[in-house]
Parts: structure tokens; C-alpha cells; sequence
């Protein structure tokens, strides 16, 4: 388990419920946790709008003070610095969907990359459009990491129908995450699914919390 875990991906894929549910699991094993919400591109579903649930768990809730406003790349608080400088605490970033969404992790690589106790993953979601195939995985993938100066480390799987969604859903899409696995020579860090789908196909990675259920 990394320091620093980023979370990465297109819109729709579910890398703030993914940042969400882990900041609070780290948090349940005693650690101490932040989490940045550093989505400057999404209005909808955002990690800021739980922050009243993560502080009463006793996460930290860092978000930009220019989010969802026209500003492209809005200045960025010293409390989000404070993640990558200080080492003693344990850090989750929400990183917006694109490679828009990108630019505004570029300016932690340097700090990230002399620390060297990260994880970038990639959290796609199968069923939504301009990530319904390998291929296309694949060049968000190459976007994202072009517009920050940094590499995945390792795939989550999240692929989902919101509320329609059963274990064979989640299921049906693990081969395209193997392929994905197999075309970046990246691990399979984790497929996620909600609690109830996830005991029900046994699903490896359930998610306690989901906000922003559609």
C-alpha cells in the first residue's frame, strides 16, 4: 500500500466513488487520511459533495476553491501541496476525467516521483461511451498520462450500469480488463462493484459507500 494513491479516468467511470470508498478504508484501519478532490472538469459527481460523511470519519477534505467556475487551471491551495510535502499522512487525489482534467496533477509530479511512494490507477468503467472498448481505454489512458508527465501503476476495473447493475455485469467485462492488463503490462489492482452486487458474484473489491448512485 502506497502513500499517495491517485485515481484516474474518464467521466463516468467512477474514480471519485472508487477515491471515496478508499480514503474512508484507510481511515477504518487507523490511518491518517486526506483526500483532494482535484476534479476540475466534472460539475456532477464530485468527492467534495461527501465531505461532511469523510469528516466525521476523520478523513481530511482538500478541494480546489475554483471548481466547476471557467477557470482552466484554477490556483491550487497549499493544503493540496501539504499532501505531497508532508509524508506523514496517508493521501487519496481525485483527479478530473481527461486529460483537461490532468493538467492540474502536473504540478505534484516532481514531488511525487522524488518520493517515489505512489500509485496512479486507472479506473475504467466499460460500459460507458469512449470507453467501450480496449483500443479506446487505451487512448484515454495515453491522454491522461501525456497531459500530466506521469504513468499508471496499475487498473481498476469499475465497469457498471448505475443501478441496473448485477455481478454478471461486472463480470461479463473482466476479459477486457485482462486484455487492457495485458496491452499496458499493467496489474489488475482491484474490480470494484457495490456491496450488495459484489456478495452476490463474489466480486473482489465492495464498495461501502456510494454517493453519487444514479
Amino acid at each position: 500500500m502506497k502513500r499517495v494513491t491517485l485515481f484516474c479516468g474518464h467521466y463516468g467511470s467512477g474514480k471519485t466513488n472508487i477515491a471515496v470508498n478508499y480514503a474512508l478504508a484507510l481511515r477504518e484501519r487507523g490511518l491518517d487520511v486526506a483526500l483532494a478532490d482535484l476534479d476540475i472538469v466534472n460539475p456532477y459527481f464530485r468527492s467534495k459533495d461527501s465531505t461532511p460523511e469523510l469528516e466525521r470519519a476523520g478523513v481530511k477534505v482538500i478541494s480546489l476553491p475554483f471548481a466547476n467556475s471557467s477557470v482552466d487551471l484554477p490556483a491550487l491551495p497549499s493544503q493540496a501541496y501539504s499532501l505531497v510535502q508532508d509524508r506523514s499522512r496517508y493521501a487519496v487525489l481525485d483527479i478530473g476525467g481527461d486529460d483537461r482534467g490532468a493538467y492540474a496533477l502536473g504540478r505534484f509530479v516532481p514531488y511525487l516521483l522524488e518520493e517515489d511512494d505512489f500509485e496512479m490507477l486507472y479506473v475504467v468503467n466499460f460500459y460507458r461511451p469512449l470507453t467501450t472498448t480496449v483500443q479506446e481505454a487505451l487512448d484515454v489512458m495515453h491522454e491522461i498520462e501525456g497531459a500530466c508527465g506521469l504513468s499508471f501503476t496499475g487498473i481498476v476495473n469499475n465497469s457498471n450500469l448505475g443501478a441496473e447493475t448485477t455481478a454478471q455485469t461486472v463480470l461479463a467485462t473482466s476479459g477486457k480488463a485482462q486484455e487492457l492488463c495485458r496491452a499496458t503490462g499493467l496489474p489488475l489492482f482491484a474490480t470494484t462493484a457495490e456491496k450488495s452486487v459484489a456478495q452476490e458474484g463474489m466480486v473482489p473489491i465492495a464498495l461501502q459507500k456510494r454517493p453519487f448512485e444514479a
